[in-house]
């Protein structure tokens, strides 16, 4: 009775450990999917206007010491930027790497990141950002150098944009804060 108890019980296991499995390549698989990492097959998709700063990028880096240039993981992102519910854009220098040069695209105001919305690019300075919805707005909020704030880079310092479509822009301002 017992033996029959422990087939069973390790049948039960062996499903439970194939269901995991199985589970965790389906949310793998989905994440790379919906999240907004490119594939590297996405590359080769690139909006020209990213394509063009790919390719300065690049030449910049073999003319570095004739140094190797790659592109790592999260360099290009795919995210809806306006709201329309398609995938727009960005190119992140922060994913940008040149065998020759630990910081050629970075420093310590940060990287720029291009973003490829309305059939153009917009490029800004930036120490990270994210998307967010705010209402019916979709909001990039980044992360910029604190002297943009009457700082230094360790002052707190962020911008909000949104894409004004009609004027092909992007809006933000400065509150004022009392």
């Amino acid at each position: 009775m017992i033996s029959a108890i422990d087939a069973t019980f390790q049948t039960a296991s062996q499903i439970v450990r194939q269901l995991k499995g199985l589970v965790s390549r389906f949310v793998l698989v989905s994440g790379l999917v919906w999240n907004s990492p490119a594939v590297a097959a996405d590359v080769s998709q690139l909006p020209p206007g990213l394509q063009a700063k790919v390719d300065l990028a690049a030449q910049a880096c073999a003319e570095f010491n004739d140094g190797q240039f790659d592109l790592d993981w999260g360099a290009v992102e795919r995210v809806d930027l306006d709201g329309d519910l398609r995938r727009d854009w960005v190119l992140n220098e922060s994913g940008f790497a040149c065998s020759s040069a630990a910081s050629l695209y970075c420093g310590t105001g940060g990287c720029m990141s291009h973003f490829w919305v309305g059939e153009e690019v917009h490029s800004l300075l930036n120490q990270g950002w994210t998307v967010v919805d705010f209402g019916r707005q979709r909001v990039v909020v980044a992360g910029i150098h604190g002297s943009n704030c009457d700082g230094i880079n360790p002052t707190p310092c962020v911008t909000a944009s949104v894409w004004d479509a009609e004027a092909k822009t992007w809006r933000s301002s400065a509150g004022d804060w009392e």
